[in-house]
């Protein structure tokens, strides 16, 4: 259970396999932790194991985790990214694949947004994003599944705003960003309340070098295998050739 220390954040995080590196971070909303793998709708950490380096977090704050620090309400897109940087580094990693889900959405395109020499490709699993007929669907998951737990442990921290400073798409980046991100994307689709289909095919379509899966994809299982096989052949393809040639 190894913890990466930085001024006054601390972040518990796991490993596992070898290879390339994969940060897959799981979903769970705010509440985004590594005891949530084994009910993942695919467990990045056992699936992908023999093909990468694995390495997760618990999320700054998460309920049920490990991992403390302030809590930047007006700029948490940022400081989230701040703490999967600075395991990177800390880890002695200058390139890595990512693959976020739910919450994963939001963090992939602010990691794009300022690393885009160090994310080599990149998964959208399921992303959270703004439903313009729903405006505050994300504040009310939070409040119903985050801040009520944190703010009992922490009743100084102010109602949680991160939803609010940009309440359109994927919350972290606007639309023009992700339409001139030259990145690889892959996106798996989800439709749900907090994940709405639209997001995930306009993060599809505005990207130049993306590709998305059919949907749904979870059911039947040989479906849903064909779909990590997926997963998995597009990472591979985007190794960078020095990696690739080990």
């Amino acid at each position: 259970m190894p913890f990466f220390q930085k001024g006054d954040v601390r972040i518990r995080y796991e490993e596992v396999g070898s290879g390339f590196p994969l940060l897959v971070t799981p979903g769970g909303g705010l509440n985004s932790r590594v005891s949530n793998w084994p009910t993942a709708v695919i467990n990045a950490m056992e699936e992908f194991k023999n093909d990468f380096r694995c390495i997760t977090m618990d999320q700054r704050n998460a309920n049920g985790g490990e991992s403390t620090g302030p809590v930047p309400v007006d700029n948490a897109w940022d400081a989230f990214a701040d703490d999967q940087l600075g395991l990177m580094d800390h880890l002695g990693i200058r390139e890595f694949f990512y693959m976020g889900y739910c919450i994963g959405g939001c963090f992939a395109g602010k990691l794009l947004q300022r690393a885009p020499g160090r994310v080599v490709a990149a998964v959208f699993c399921q992303s959270v994003g703004h439903r313009p007929e729903d405006p505050d669907v994300m504040v009310r998951h939070s409040h119903d599944n985050w801040l009520a737990d944190f703010r009992a442990r922490r009743p100084e921290v102010p109602m949680d705003t991160m939803w609010r400073v940009q309440p359109d798409f994927l919350y972290s980046v606007p639309r023009e960003f992700i339409k001139n991100c030259r990145t690889p994307i892959l996106v798996l689709p989800d439709d749900t309340p907090s994940h709405p289909l639209q997001t995930s095919i306009d993060v599809a379509s505005l990207a130049p070098n993306s590709e998305i899966t059919v949907f749904p994809w979870r059911e039947p299982p040989e479906l849903k295998a064909r779909t990590i096989n997926r997963v998995r052949s597009f990472l591979k393809s985007h190794l960078p050739m020095r990696a690739a040639a080990q």
